[in-house]
């Protein structure tokens, strides 16, 4: 398992070498069209990856699929291990989501400028790798030692589905987030821009720029969010290589994902609520998860894939039909832009 999870890591490291020293390398505005092809490839590595977790769990190389899995007390074979890691792929790319919403909002509080959010985000997305692998190792630790850690994840993310379908669809202030006040706190900031530099040097101080301050926001926004989307994935399975490599594969998408959708987010009204039940149903499964491997027998995981779908899907088609109907005015008003004087931390 060790030599499998560095395998994975070393091929990701390369993967992101290539865009970002060399198709990325240097600072520029990100068109939708670049967003899309960018976005169609990563998600065509991670569906590929399935290949090469039905070949490693069918042939047990690097010693994967000897272990019982907790979750349904099985031992993942090529299938079973393909279909789980597709699920959590799925579950966590659509959690994620909601992510896209807090970053948009993020880089208009700062102003950071077009060309350099890419930069912003590249370098977010290693650092979210490096905190959700810390988080997945802890918690794939507690599920081995304490199953009983599941039932607290359960009751979890019913609270939290609960907490999100209850709570009005308010936009999120930076300036009053936990992360903004401990960073005017204890880091020296500038408001002043350097380029695509997050460090610079002002009256001899050195300082950190609005750069910096935007990738400590967006680096806090993915802990946030990774509390959520992290129990989730152990409603699918604890092995920890199915539940790194879903969870990484769907945040290295991200950042593209951001740039392809950037323009239509405020149509996205009816997302949330999708989220929230979603977040309920997996909720729901690890709390009744005996009763329902009894019930839905082998093959639970692949229901649970086609109603994380189709919830996804139904809040998609629900929010364009909400938008298509708004009279212009009302479609005119309602962006996240923040007012100017709120620009600067």
């Amino acid at each position: 398992m060790i030599f499998a999870l560095a395998g994975f890591v070393l091929f990701i490291i390369v993967l992101l070498a290539f865009d970002l020293g060399l198709f990325n390398r240097t600072a520029h505005t990100v068109s939708f069209k670049e967003a899309l092809g960018w976005s169609g490839f990563w998600i065509a590595v991670s569906l590929l990856f399935t290949l090469v977790i039905y070949d490693g769990y069918q042939h047990h190389r690097f010693g994967l699929g000897t272990h019982i899995d907790a979750i349904d007390g099985r031992v993942n074979d090529g299938a079973s291990a393909s279909l789980k890691y597709l699920t959590g792929y799925v579950l966590e790319k659509a959690l994620s989501v909601d992510n896209l919403f807090v970053i948009a909002v993020i880089f208009q509080f700062l102003k950071v400028p077009a060309d350099q959010q890419h930069r912003v985000l590249s370098w977010g997305i290693v650092g979210a790798m490096v905190l959700r692998g810390l988080l997945i190792a802890v918690g794939a630790g507690l599920v081995a030692r304490y199953q009983w850690v599941l039932l607290i994840f359960g009751a979890f993310l019913l609270y939290t589905g609960f907490k999100m379908l209850l709570t009005r669809n308010e936009e999120p202030d930076p300036a009053k987030s936990l992360w903004m006040r401990v960073a005017r706190r204890v880091l020296p900031l500038t408001p002043n821009y350097h380029g695509k530099h997050f460090l610079a040097v002002e009256n001899g101080r050195r300082v950190l720029t609005p750069l910096a301050l935007a990738m400590v926001l967006v680096e806090g926004a993915d802990v946030v969010f990774a509390t959520d989307s992290i129990p989730a994935i152990f409603a699918i399975t604890t092995d920890p290589l199915l539940v790194f490599t879903s969870n990484i594969f769907a945040v290295l998408g991200l950042r593209m994902l951001y740039f392809a959708l950037a323009g239509l987010m405020e149509r996205f009204h009816y997302l949330k609520v999708s989220l929230a039940l979603i977040l309920m149903l997996v909720g729901g499964k690890i709390l009744a998860a005996e009763r329902i491997r009894d019930f839905l027998g082998e093959h639970a995981t692949l229901y649970l894939l086609g109603a994380v779908a189709l919830f996804l899907g139904a809040g998609i088609i629900a929010s364009l039909a909400w938008s298509s109907r708004r009279p212009p005015a009302a479609a005119s008003s309602s962006g996240t832009a923040l007012p100017s004087d709120a620009a600067r931390p």
